[in-house]
């Protein structure tokens, strides 16, 4: 007997068979996976203490270095997306671009936290280690914090103005990293190769929403730009709508492989959606690649509903020209699940504590609009709160100040899907 590793969602799988029988093996591996799938999500729950205890231990020494660091993630909806053709081919935008190009990693990808744009690699990392600040992150191509994706929209936008042909191979290498990425059943990790918490199918930080949007625009796939999630802001303020033939350049191989990846995204995010007492309701931040339940992120970061991400997952969804009944369904769903769960009558207000740091907290207001929690408890939809202690709260009191600093736990974040629902559902006759 020997052991085959089998490649499933995401997750390390093992068949025993003998070496003669391998070519059996294979004709029969769809029930082989089914088998592995088992054995991997065995294997996962065995990890899931191990991986928790990692995370909190993880959490406390970044949180301690927290000074150490400058989180500045790429602003490409803030500053890059509504700059013109003759911006990418002046002088400023031709530095940007090859700034970015000396940051793309081995594998690819970019990392976060860093806005790639404004200085080189070379110099910014010899800066940083001069200072003692830890640059350990950076080898890491990540997809959250807009890593990645923000870059390669830009190199998109650089190369249509300048036809500078590193800029397409800088894009080209980005998108088969992307493919490599993404999980068979269609999600995809926090960045890859992960391990820990951080290969759990992310929607924290849109990473989901993101890199589905971005695929189905590498696909040219036309969508309702009124309900887009992210065709920035700033393009909407200026009345843009996100450019067709932007990513014309890419091979036709490489934009059918990108609708593929789209459709699966998209069918992934419908299977995650998570059902209560029999309802469709919300996403979780991070759910089980293999199981596709909710998942424990980071220490404060429990299996919940999510009030932030299911946001941007939504107008994703109802971006769709065509949706299928399946589509439809979720959308009405988690519509009616944010309506039910806004807060009303109070108002989140930032101040300076005894020792003069930032804080919040949440007091009454009658005339506040709606404000909705980061997270809420599944099967009561009580919003929950978490330090690095780990420990769930029901009162943003109740956590440390540090977590209640450095972390969103109230917003406005189903204020636009509610608006638009109406709007949708007459678009589509529903």
């Amino acid at each position: 007997m020997r052991i085959v590793f089998l490649k499933t969602a995401g997750h390390r799988a093992f068949s025993c068979c003998p070496p003669s029988n391998q070519d059996s093996a294979m004709k029969h591996r769809p029930l082989l996976l089914s088998l592995a799938a088992l054995m991997s999500a065995a294997v996962l729950q065995a990890e899931t203490v191990k991986d928790r205890e990692g995370a909190v231990r993880s959490d406390r020494k970044t949180m301690e270095k927290n000074d150490r660091w400058i989180y500045n993630q790429f602003p490409w909806d803030e500053e890059y997306a509504a700059k013109s053709a003759d911006w990418y081919r002046s002088s400023a935008g031709r530095r940007a671009a090859h700034n970015i190009l000396t940051w793309q990693s081995e594998l690819g990808g970019w990392p976060k936290n860093v806005d790639t744009a404004a200085e080189s690699k070379a110099s910014k990392v010899r800066d940083w280690k001069q200072s003692g600040w830890n640059v350990e992150h950076l080898a890491k191509a990540h997809f959250d914090n807009n890593a990645t994706v923000g870059e390669m929209r830009f190199l998109a936008r650089a190369y249509h103005a300048t036809h500078h042909e590193p800029c397409r191979q800088a894009l080209l290498k980005g998108l088969d990293h992307i493919f490599e990425a993404q999980y068979e059943n269609g999600g995809w990790p926090q960045y890859y190769p992960a391990t820990a918490y951080h290969r759990y199918i992310t929607f924290n930080d849109d990473v989901m929403v993101n890199l589905v949007n971005l695929m189905g625009d590498v696909a040219g796939l036309e969508r309702d730009e009124v309900f887009s999630p992210w065709h920035s802001a700033a393009e909407q303020e200026l009345g843009r709508a996100a450019d067709p033939k932007e990513f014309s350049f890419v091979d036709q191989q490489r934009r059918a492989k990108a609708e593929l990846a789209f459709e699966r995204g998209i069918d992934c995010i419908l299977k995650c959606q998570i059902l209560v007492n029999g309802e469709l309701t919300a996403w979780c931040a991070q759910h089980n690649q293999v199981t596709l339940k909710p998942a424990k992120g980071r220490a404060y970061e429990h299996p919940s509903l999510s009030g932030g991400e299911s946001a941007g997952v939504i107008r994703l969804l109802m971006s769709l020209n065509e949706p299928s009944p399946e589509i439809i369904r979720a959308v009405n769903a988690a519509c009616q699940w944010y309506d039910q769960v806004k807060l009303t009558g109070i108002r989140l207000v930032w101040l300076k504590d005894d020792n003069k740091k930032d804080d919040n907290k949440i007091v009454k207001d009658a005339n506040a609009p709606p404000l909705w929690a980061r997270f809420y408890e599944i099967g009561t939809n009580r919003p929950i709160f978490s330090d690095l202690s780990g420990q769930i709260k029901y009162r943003l009191a109740e956590i440390d100040r540090e977590r209640r600093e450095y972390y969103g736990w109230y917003s406005d974040w189903g204020r636009s899907v509610l608006a638009d629902w109406p709007k949708w559902k007459e678009k589509h006759g529903l």
